[in-house]
């Protein structure tokens, strides 16, 4: 084996890696402000004690360590988060995740745990059969609509999500990207080729072991990230009271009650049904739903907001007419369009007077849709009500009129409550650009960064989401840990770091068990692969595996599949791997979050894998 010298620079590149890994541990700085740290000292170390090579020529210089931030993988990822905000933008996979509750087909009384557990499920093994990362960006706002449906923290189910898919790409060659280039690696260094099933075996073994922790452990290891908006808007049991109208081509019309509930009007409370002059209380048994029917109805933000996204017509009767003629429906189709809630502040000239005395709609450009009220139940039309200091309004209306409310004395904006209204209207284009996407990126045609980034400008040309809304998708935490990672891994790479750690541990180890070095050799590549790239791990560790192997007259195929196993690991940093950053900012993470619930899993791989290889080989 070749031995590998160490240089000051090998060194000084090792402190800098264990000194980011720490402050990103910590997070006593942000994060970004540690991914800016890292890339300086690094530019620092190697303009002031440059790399050279025999011929004196230097080896590694800025552009290299900033290569980084032009990584088509970065722009890939940053494409694909863009993406699946549009989706969520527009509720396209919405009917998919209520097709897994049973809501679409009518099964019901499937426990909650049980859904992401089959979406889980199909996740791993869809991911051995086609590229992990276009996977979890299709099930990302699955999974998300399923915990929302379910009343689960989105904080619970992103992690497991990205684990999944990376477990699930171990079971063939075409599994994961890892995969193949180490398949790439051994043939141009050996001649010899892995086929599509060589590793199946030892690889689903892994990955259902790991899978039963991603399914039952981790969840409980994850901390509810979501933000304080979130917590607010998606996860409050405030409830609002709503005038819905049924109109003779209403989606509720002809309904008939079933144990006092509307099929159409799931997680909604009915509290006085106006027929006519007549007032009917609940319960509500055998009443069938007629034309000029006024429902009021208690309802969450949550539940509204899906209502609103079905069915926007239910709420026309909520307000009087608007100078502009235009219908609720209309407006809500319009681009830049939100939901957003208002108090009515003491001394408000709003107090003891109806909507419709104050004529709102025209002053303000917003509709009131519903009212929320602390102190008593109210049962009746909601143009009738009259206003009082501390009702909450819930609104729709342009961004700009939303926050033109900002200089009202009348009402308080609570503007973390604003949020983007669902375009249902646009959900099938936007389905469309997104299986195009994933079409090409998984055929192989084109690669994925020009796919993505495709699919963004269709996405937006498409009235899908707005410039604004793609900007905020984006998670500036992302594009510096990326850039920084990857100048980390390029500087072990070039001052032979990881090289020299490969060739030390063997060493150490001569004259040891197979097993025993297997089992060590697996564990370190395990370890640099989450600060490493995969891609980079795997490229550099191949040719050492075919030497180790040689060196213990051993078949290569052995080490060289350890290393695919070891070098896919990557669940202690959010930079180990695409999907683990795809879904940091979905799941709101911290970088603690990754070592918690990672390295766990990191030594149940390691463990199953030092006692399955050895039997599974015959190396005992």
């Amino acid at each position: 084996m070749l031995t590998v010298d160490p240089t000051m620079q090998m060194w000084m590149t090792f402190l800098v890696i264990v000194v980011a890994i720490v402050s990103y541990a910590l997070e006593k700085l942000p994060l970004e402000l540690t991914s800016v740290g890292v890339v300086v000292a690094l530019l620092m170390l190697f303009h002031l004690a440059p790399l050279t090579g025999p011929d004196g020529a230097i080896l590694l210089t800025s552009r290299e360590l900033l290569a980084g931030f032009a990584d088509p993988s970065l722009f890939a990822i940053i494409a694909l988060l863009i993406i699946g905000q549009a989706l969520v933008q527009t509720g396209a996979l919405d009917d998919f995740a209520e097709f897994l509750m049973g809501r679409k087909t009518g099964r019901g009384g499937v426990p909650a745990g049980a859904m992401i557990t089959i979406a889980l499920l199909i996740v791993t093994i869809v991911s051995a059969f086609m590229n992990n990362t276009p996977v979890v960006v299709i099930f990302i706002p699955i999974v998300s609509a399923l915990a929302a449906r379910l009343g689960r923290t989105v904080s619970h189910v992103m992690i497991p999500l990205s684990y999944a898919a990376i477990l699930g790409g171990n079971m063939t060659l075409i599994g994961s990207s890892t995969n193949l280039l180490v398949a790439g690696t051994l043939e141009s260094e050996t001649g010899l080729t892995l086929s599509f099933f060589d590793f199946t075996v030892p690889g689903a073994v892994l990955a259902g072991v790991g899978l039963l922790y991603v399914i039952f452990v981790a969840p409980r290891l994850l901390h509810d990230r979501a933000s304080l908006a979130g917590k607010i808007v998606g996860i409050s049991g405030k409830q609002f009271i709503v005038q819905i109208q049924i109109s003779a081509n209403s989606s509720l019309m002809g309904q008939t009650a079933v144990a006092g509930l509307f099929p159409g009007l799931p997680d909604l409370t009915v509290r006085m049904l106006q027929r006519g002059g007549k007032a009917l209380l609940p319960p509500y048994d055998e009443i069938t739903l007629r034309a000029g029917d006024v429902l009021n109805v208690a309802a969450t933000r949550t539940a509204l907001t899906r209502l609103l996204a079905s069915s926007p017509e239910l709420f026309e009767g909520a307000t009087a007419p608007h100078e502009d003629h235009k219908s609720l429906a209309e407006k809500m189709t319009a681009q830049d369009r939100m939901l957003a809630e208002a108090m009515i502040t003491p001394a408000s000239r709003m107090d003891g007077r109806t909507l419709a005395q104050l004529g709102f709609r025209d002053q303000t450009n917003c509709v009131v849709i519903g009212v929320q009220r602390r102190s008593r139940m109210i049962r009746e039309r909601l143009t009738k009500i009259r206003m009082e200091a501390g009702d909450v309004l819930l609104l729709i209306g342009k961004r700009d009129d939303l926050l033109g409310l900002r200089s009202s004395r009348d009402v308080l904006l609570l503007e973390w409550s604003a949020t983007d209204l669902v375009r249902s209207s646009h959900a099938r284009r936007a389905l469309m650009v997104f299986t195009g996407v994933v079409t090409l990126a998984a055929s192989g045609l084109i690669p994925i960064a020009v796919a993505a980034l495709a699919g963004v400008f269709a996405m937006i040309a498409g009235g899908c989401l707005n410039i604004r809304q793609a900007g905020r998708a984006v998670d500036r935490r992302i594009v510096m840990m990326i850039g920084s990672a990857l100048a980390m891994g390029t500087a072990l790479n070039a001052t032979g770091g990881a090289a020299y750690l490969a060739h030390g541990l063997i060493g150490a180890l001569e004259g040891a068990p197979v097993p025993l070095v297997l089992s060590a050799f697996f564990l370190l590549v395990a370890m640099l692969t989450n600060v490493l790239s995969n891609a980079a791990t795997a490229v550099l560790f191949t040719p050492i595996a075919v030497s180790v192997a040689g060196d213990l007259s051993v078949d290569p195929m052995i080490f060289v599949v350890a290393v695919i196993f070891a070098a896919n690991c990557s669940f202690a940093t959010p930079m180990g791997y695409q999907t683990n950053l795809l879904v940091m900012g979905p799941g709101h993470y911290k970088f603690s979050d990754y070592l918690r619930v990672g390295i766990p899993l990191i030594v149940i791989i390691w463990v199953t894998y030092t006692i399955f290889a050895p039997w599974y080989y015959d190396l005992l």
